[in-house]
């Protein structure tokens, strides 16, 4: 991903705009480790300060997601078992829709409802309980009520145990479900999900890079190379720009999707530019930013 060529066309990084979590997730290792050594000169390169990330950093620890060991710039934020989870996480959607694409299926025309009456004394447990099914690609059908046509069994299944709430859920399947009088399976999908909304998002970045792969490709032919000033900063401008279409999108199977459907051409230009930017960068041994995302195209023809 390169800054030199998409500048031209999006201007620098606006400090006040860079998500400073995705970054530091971004860096973390296979492993879960989130060097500090490794952190500085990626977050100087984007334009953020010492104390915006030393702030984010502490947020990790106090949610839980990372504990600390050493001091200073020898430190290294280790992910715990929570952290381990949210990084597998964010690989398993990108694995899923890539996965998607090349299939062109994924659905086994069975949906999946899960029916929650959470009391008030364990609002918080309901609340994660919620948000972990929203990040798991359901849509809401009515109170407590939610719907996805993903194999979420496992997931779910360990969410609820985790969270002690077993007695306060049900889990049903359906291959024959109506809301509000609909049940073609696509006006469904339409429905229950803002689905033209995020179309609308990931056609948006297509228009603002679906020319970067083919100038990247122009410059590695002329022999030229990306300094870290300009990689860094535009590898994590195009992630940003991606995960406000990505994080939007339930990952529905393309037998529920409208045709055709923007976010294969969006991810397709993402793993371009990543490959070529990746094959066009200067220093070969720079911090590995977004390294996980690079083991997902990897696999990829």
């Amino acid at each position: 991903m390169d800054e030199t060529t998409v500048a031209s066309s999006t201007g620098t990084i606006d400090d006040a705009s860079v998500p400073t979590r995705l970054l530091l997730l971004g860096l973390a290792h296979r492993n879960g480790d989130i060097v500090q050594q490794e952190v500085w000169p990626v977050t100087e390169a984007c334009g953020l300060t010492a104390d915006q990330v030393r702030s984010c950093l502490r947020r990790l620890v106090t949610e839980g997601l990372f504990v600390r060991s050493g001091e200073g710039r020898d430190a290294v934020y280790r992910a715990t078992e929570e952290g381990s989870a949210v990084l597998s996480s964010m690989m398993a959607r990108h694995v899923l829709a890539y996965a998607q694409d090349a299939a062109g299926r994924g659905w086994d025309r069975t949906w999946r409802l899960v029916a929650f009456a959470i009391p008030e004394s364990k609002r918080s447990a309901r609340d994660v309980f919620r948000d972990r099914l929203l990040a798991l690609g359901a849509a809401p059908v009515h109170n407590g009520l939610y719907v996805s046509p993903h194999r979420w069994d496992a997931e779910v299944d360990d969410e609820v145990r985790r969270l002690g709430i077993e007695e306060h859920v049900s889990i049903a399947t359906t291959d024959d479900l109506s809301v509000g009088g609909v049940s073609d399976p696509r006006a469904l999908a339409a429905a229950l999900w803002p689905l033209e909304r995020i179309a609308d998002r990931y056609r948006e970045f297509i228009d603002t890079y679906r020319d970067v792969p083919d100038e990247l490709d122009d410059l590695r032919r002329r022999g030229e190379r990306l300094s870290e000033a300009d990689f860094l900063p535009g590898a994590l401008h195009i992630a940003i720009r991606f995960n406000q279409c990505f994080d939007l999108d339930p990952m529905l199977p393309p037998e529920l999707l409208p045709k055709p459907w923007p976010g294969r051409e969006a991810r397709d230009i993402l793993a371009r530019c990543r490959r070529l930017g990746v094959l066009a960068r200067e220093d070969k041994k720079g911090p590995a930013l977004f390294r996980v995302f690079d083991d997902v195209i990897a696999t990829l023809p």
